[in-house]
């Protein structure tokens, strides 16, 4: 089954998933810190992500039945691009330097560009795969749709590193740091252990992290529910999920921490939630038979 998938994707997602007990001895064995976190903590979490990633990918495009060259090239694109983002981030580990937003040096400054731009090609193709497979029709309609929307929401979740990226108030080209994950304060607070979110403040990659993994998500979700899972019932988790990605992002962008929300973030999360059940409901509901007169 393996053969036929999307082969540079596929080694690309080895390759990430050979990286992840690499990175694990880094964590044990360096005790360097960078912005106060272990050094081998970012290439950790980056090859767990980019392995599901672009494992999902390749059986996604699977599913082809049309343009399947413009699909393959558009996957080698993003595996490649991937790859190049990698390398700068191992690259920076050996070196001992901070990979994002740094602009310390020439030569830094110069590598975060080129994980910018490995982002912007990785985002467009990403749109392509997901316009290729909006236009690819799959037997299992529920499945098809939890595809598409989990597609949709992955390519905002990707966009969530673009606001990453602005200079945040105070910052200036000469300081060094240009852009950072942490809003309301410097990275390099107390963080949450694994995946290194702040706890005393609103930060971005748990809007980028939730809705970059819509794509594994929502069909996992609709797969487990076998029979019971309904083109409805797709809408209905996808449009919740959505809902908590959106809450999320705008949680940090207040300044939030993720594990203190403040009324107005608990109500929003109470809407979804009802609004989710009352969609389950919705969707579950038998359909009603026309009786002929």
């Amino acid at each position: 089954m393996l053969r036929t998938w999307h082969r540079p994707l596929v080694l690309f997602g080895w390759s990430m998933a050979l990286l992840i007990p690499v990175s694990l001895v880094g964590l044990l064995l360096d005790d360097r810190l960078v912005v106060n976190s272990p050094i081998w903590l970012k290439p950790f979490k980056f090859a767990v992500s980019l392995a599901l990633y672009a494992f999902t990918l390749a059986w996604l495009l699977t599913y082809l039945k049309r343009f399947q060259r413009v699909g393959w090239w558009a996957g080698t694109v993003l595996a490649a691009a991937g790859a190049a983002e990698m390398v700068v981030i191992i690259g920076q580990v050996v070196r001992g330097r901070r990979s994002h937003f740094n602009f310390e040096t020439p030569l830094d400054a110069t590598l975060f560009s080129i994980m910018g731009a490995t982002i912007v090609v990785l985002w467009v193709t990403h749109a392509i795969v997901a316009v290729l497979l909006w236009r690819t029709k799959i037997e299992n309609e529920a499945l098809s749709w939890s595809i598409r929307l989990g597609l949709v929401i992955s390519f905002l979740g990707l966009g969530v590193g673009f606001l990453m990226t602005q200079p945040k108030p105070g910052q200036a080209l000469d300081g060094g740091t240009l852009g950072s994950h942490t809003i309301g304060a410097p990275d390099g607070g107390a963080y949450m252990a694994i995946t290194g979110w702040s706890t005393e403040h609103g930060d971005l990659r748990v809007g980028h992290f939730v809705g970059m993994h819509a794509l594994q998500v929502l069909p996992v979700l609709i797969a487990l529910l076998g029979d019971r899972a309904t083109t409805k019932l797709a809408w209905v988790l996808s449009g919740s999920f959505l809902g908590i990605f959106l809450l999320v992002t705008w949680q940090a962008l207040r300044g939030q921490p993720l594990f203190q929300p403040d009324g107005t973030t608990l109500l929003a999360l109470a809407g979804i939630i009802v609004a989710t059940a009352l969609g389950v409901v919705w969707a579950r509901a038998p359909k009603k038979e026309l009786v002929n007169a």
